[in-house]
């Protein structure tokens, strides 16, 4: 009896716990995560702030003067909001005030490009749109050496042709209009010179993109023009 009681004191206290379940063989999945369109604006709320303002609602600058004199600072900023503030007030020269932008455009049109490059949509987009109020007030004066280098001009139609090409929707389809804004701007025949390497460019995106300029300039040649430039393609 006594061997017994010593026994039962050595035995650990019986466990009142519920026993723990045993996991599911199939457990449940999480739910997938939603896919987000690379076509789509972007959605965060910094670049929901950026207003994408067509040409005809751009208001005149009230001080053109002073702001030419931070503009060239302002789209060369860190900021990247500051920039595209700054794009439109590109916009706005190039619109109401081109005798001012004039001497300071071919480094306006450097640092567009450089804003084109940004992997931010937002900032993308303005710089594009900013391109094409620059070729409408413009035009053939782009192509002018003592105004813009041929490389700064051939950088920014490589841009656009590039951006043309792209997946993201609304970014291809604004360098879409900036193209036709060029090819409605300008001189067809210079026009056509600078689009002729883009047209055997190795990405077949590029050369379908450059084609369809190359149509829109042909589109505006009278007969005799067409006529020049079957002439200097025999003999080049």
């Amino acid at each position: 009896m006594a061997l017994r009681q010593i026994h039962n004191a050595l035995l650990p206290p019986p466990d009142h716990r519920r026993p723990s379940k045993k996991p599911s063989p199939n457990p449940t999945p999480p739910p997938p995560m939603p896919l987000q369109d690379e076509n789509a604006a972007p959605a965060d709320a910094a670049a929901a702030a950026i207003d994408y303002v067509a040409s005809e609602h751009l208001q005149p600058l009230t001080d053109p003067d002073l702001t030419i004199l931070g503009l060239v600072e302002g789209l060369e900023s860190a900021d990247w909001i500051q920039i595209c503030d700054s794009l439109n007030d590109l916009r706005r020269f190039a619109i109401h005030h081109s005798p001012l932008l004039l001497p300071v455009l071919e480094k306006a049109l450097i640092v567009t490009v450089k804003a084109m490059k940004n992997p931010r949509s937002a900032l993308c987009k303005t710089s594009i749109m900013a391109a094409s109020d620059i070729f409408t007030a413009f035009g053939d004066t782009l192509l002018l050496e003592e105004t813009v280098t041929a490389d700064s001009f051939d950088q920014l139609l490589l841009q656009l042709l590039l951006k043309a090409s792209q997946d993201k929707k609304f970014v291809c389809e604004e360098a879409d209009r900036a193209l036709k804004m060029m090819a409605v701007s300008m001189t067809p025949l210079p026009l056509l010179r600078k689009l002729q390497k883009h047209v055997t460019h190795t990405n077949p995106r590029i050369r379908a993109k450059a084609s369809v300029s190359v149509s829109n300039c042909v589109s505006k040649m009278v007969l005799q023009q067409l006529f020049f430039l079957f002439l200097s393609n025999l003999c080049s």
